[in-house]
C-alpha cells in the first residue's frame, strides 16, 4: 500500500505571542503584517475587504461560507481592497452568483491580498476576545517554506494602530461630485436628478454607499479630502457638512481633522452629521475623548439602543476605538449605546442640529434600520432653510 503524503500548508499567521496557525494559501503571494479582528457578518465579504476603515487589518470572518458569490465591481465600496488580508474557516468554493463577475480568489490575486483558508476560526475568534486584537504576520507560499521565527518577530516589532493616521492613506486626493443613489431592483444604480441640499463630505476613508445614502436623501455631494480646511468646506456654500468613516486612531487623525471641524462649528450654523471615524472626530472637537478597545465591534449584528425613544436597532460595525461618554462635556449628550458592552454609539449637541453615530447606518453588508438617520440630516437642512 503506498503511503499518503500529507500537502504542506501554504499559508502561516503568525501572531506576536508566538501562536501559529497553518492553513492553505489562496490570493497573492507574499508577506503582510497588521492587527487581527473578526468580523461575524454573514453577508458583504467583498465590501468589508473594500471598506478603507479595515486599513492596517487583517479580517477573520467567522461565518465559513465566504466566497460563495463570488464578486462584483458593483459591490466595491472603494476601488480595491484595503483590508490587508484576509482568514476563513473553509477554502472558497466556485462561486454561483448571477451578479458575479468574478471569483473572490482571482480577485484577491490581482488586487496584491493575502488569504488563509482551513483555519479554526472559532479558536482564534476566542483569542481576539479573551487576549484583544493581536498583532500578526500572515504569509502565503506555495511552496510552504517559512520562516516562523522571523514571522514571529515581525508581528512583535510592528507599531500597532495607535497613533497611526491612515485617513491620509485611503482619502481621494482630489475632490470630487457624487450623484449616485442605491442599488435598487431592477434598476440597479441610478442618478440623483433633483437634488434639495448642497453637502461637503470630508472622506476620512468613505465608503460609497454612505455617499449613495446621502444621495437618496436628496443631497448634491462634493466630496473632500481629509485634510480640507474649513475655509476649503465653506468655499463651496454648504447646507450641511457631512464626516465620514474611516481607519486608524482618530486622535492621530484629529491633529489635523479637530481644528477644521471647531471653525466650522464656530463659525456657521451648518448642520452636521458624522459617521464612525466621523463621529470620532466630532466627539474630539467637542471636547471628548477616545479610548482603544479590546477588540473592537465588527459585525452587522450588533443591537443599539437609542436613548431618546428607547428603540433598538441592528446594525453594521466596524471599529477599533469608542468615544468616552464620561468625558462628555455639558451641552453634548450621548444618544445611542451598544447593548453589546454599553459603548458609546452617538452623540448630539443639545442646542444645534450636530450629532454622529458610531455604527453604519448605510450597512453594505447589514441591516438598515438606522437609514432614518440619513433623513433626519436633509430634514435638519431643510429646517435650516426655512428658518
Amino acid at each position: 500500500m503506498a503511503d499518503t503524503v500529507t500537502p504542506k500548508p501554504t499559508a502561516c499567521l503568525a501572531l506576536a505571542d508566538g501562536t501559529i496557525f497553518y492553513g492553505n494559501g489562496f490570493g497573492a503571494y507574499g508577506e503582510t503584517v497588521a492587527e487581527l479582528c473578526f468580523n461575524t457578518a454573514m453577508t458583504g465579504y467583498q465590501e468589508i475587504m473594500t471598506d478603507p476603515s479595515y486599513a492596517g487589518q487583517i479580517v477573520t470572518f467567522t461565518f465559513p461560507h465566504i466566497g460563495n458569490t463570488g464578486v462584483t465591481p458593483e459591490d466595491d465600496e472603494t476601488a480595491d481592497p484595503v483590508a490587508a488580508g484576509m482568514v476563513v474557516k473553509w477554502d472558497p468554493t466556485q462561486s454561483s452568483n448571477w451578479r458575479a463577475t468574478e471569483e473572490l480568489k482571482s480577485w484577491l490575486t490581482r488586487t496584491g491580498r493575502i488569504a488563509i483558508g482551513g483555519i479554526d476560526t472559532p479558536r482564534l475568534t476566542r483569542a481576539i476576545r479573551q487576549q484583544g486584537a493581536p498583532h500578526v504576520a500572515l504569509a502565503h507560499d506555495p511552496d510552504g517554506n517559512f520562516d516562523i521565527e522571523a514571522l514571529v518577530a515581525k508581528a512583535r516589532d510592528w507599531s500597532g494602530l495607535e497613533g497611526l493616521d491612515l485617513a491620509k492613506d485611503v482619502t481621494c486626493a482630489q475632490s470630487y461630485r457624487w450623484d449616485e443613489m442605491r442599488w435598487a431592483w431592477p434598476e440597479g444604480y441610478t442618478r440623483q436628478e433633483a437634488p434639495k441640499h448642497k453637502v461637503v463630505a470630508v472622506d476620512y476613508g468613505a465608503k460609497r454607499n454612505i455617499l449613495r445614502c446621502l444621495a437618496s436623501a436628496g443631497c448634491d455631494v462634493t466630496v473632500l479630502p481629509a485634510t480640507a480646511t474649513a475655509a476649503e468646506v465653506l468655499a463651496h456654500n454648504p447646507d450641511g457638512v457631512f464626516l465620514s468613516n474611516g481607519p486608524g486612531d482618530p486622535a492621530a487623525t484629529g491633529e489635523y481633522a479637530v481644528p477644521m471641524i471647531k471653525e466650522i462649528l464656530d463659525s456657521s450654523d451648518l448642520p452636521m452629521f458624522g459617521i464612525c471615524l466621523g463621529h470620532q472626530m466630532l466627539a474630539l472637537a467637542l471636547g471628548g475623548k477616545t479610548v482603544k478597545m479590546n477588540h473592537g465591534h465588527h459585525g452587522a449584528n450588533h443591537p443599539v439602543k437609542e436613548n431618546a425613544t428607547g428603540k433598538v436597532e441592528i446594525t453594521s460595525m466596524n471599529h477599533g476605538f469608542a468615544v468616552d461618554a464620561q468625558s462628555l462635556p455639558d451641552g453634548v449628550e450621548e444618544t445611542h449605546v451598544s447593548l453589546f458592552d454599553g459603548s458609546n454609539c452617538g452623540i448630539r449637541m443639545k442646542d444645534r442640529p450636530v450629532y454622529s453615530v458610531q455604527h453604519h447606518p448605510e450597512a453594505s453588508p447589514g441591516p438598515q434600520d438606522s437609514f432614518y438617520l440619513f433623513e433626519r440630516f436633509a430634514e435638519a437642512m431643510d429646517a435650516r432653510k426655512s428658518a
